[in-house]
């Protein structure tokens, strides 16, 4: 159970336990560029990782760039994304993106947060995950585990995720961000997770966790 320290403390003692555990941070989701990120990561709404890695290759092998997406009948895409829930709705974001991106950018994905939000089925979170792991742009995409363990840290007060994201990003140092959003996720599938959580053998919980989840 966390002692009374202060919370710059706590963050880099938390920061310290991460990269012993996770010094490094491969991204999660397969691909080769911007694009194929960028598609991987609006697929994972709502959708696991690893179900996500199993309906690419057969999707980037159909088409892997925006000029051949465009060019795949709408049904087609979601036959294949079918698995990963939300099919019509991704399809059609996804074939209208990739015509969006050869009109507007040249079949580039642009390398901005508002260009990228203004895209169909790109949120902030998509957005930002693209712009820290396909740019390197500083950002700090929250999901649901990072959302659960700020909470469960005492790090933000879990009212959304637009709040947590800010309290992240005002504790944690700007040039820490794209590692650590990573290291918080795989730390909460591994150690933290939202049921059968044990927090006095989490190894952050133990020491750093909020009175309320012992």
């Amino acid at each position: 159970m966390s002692q009374r320290i202060s919370k710059k403390e706590k963050v880099q003692g938390i920061m310290s336990i991460l990269d012993e555990l996770y010094p490094t941070t491969p991204i999660p989701l397969d691909h080769k560029d911007p694009y194929t990120l960028l598609v991987a990561v609006l697929l994972s709404a709502q959708c696991t990782d690893e179900r996500v890695n199993k309906v690419t290759p057969e999707l980037f092998e159909m088409a892997d760039n925006p000029y051949e997406m465009a060019r795949q009948p709408v049904e087609d895409i979601k036959a294949i994304i079918r698995p990963c829930g939300l099919s019509p709705r991704k399809s059609k974001a996804i074939s209208d993106l990739s015509q969006i991106l050869i009109d507007e950018y040249d079949g580039e994905v642009p390398e901005s947060f508002s260009a990228l939000e203004a895209l169909p089925g790109v949120g902030h979170k998509t957005a930002s995950v693209v712009m820290s792991q396909a740019f390197g742009v500083p950002a700090f995409p929250v999901d649901t585990h990072i959302h659960r363990l700020a909470y469960r840290w005492g790090l933000s007060t879990g009212k959304n995720v637009v709040k947590t994201e800010a309290d992240l990003k005002r504790l944690f140092p700007r040039e820490h961000w794209n590692k650590l959003h990573l290291q918080i996720i795989f730390f909460g599938r591994q150690y933290c997770p939202a049921r059968g959580h044990d927090p006095h053998q989490c190894p952050i919980c133990s020491k750093y966790g909020r009175k309320s989840i012992f």
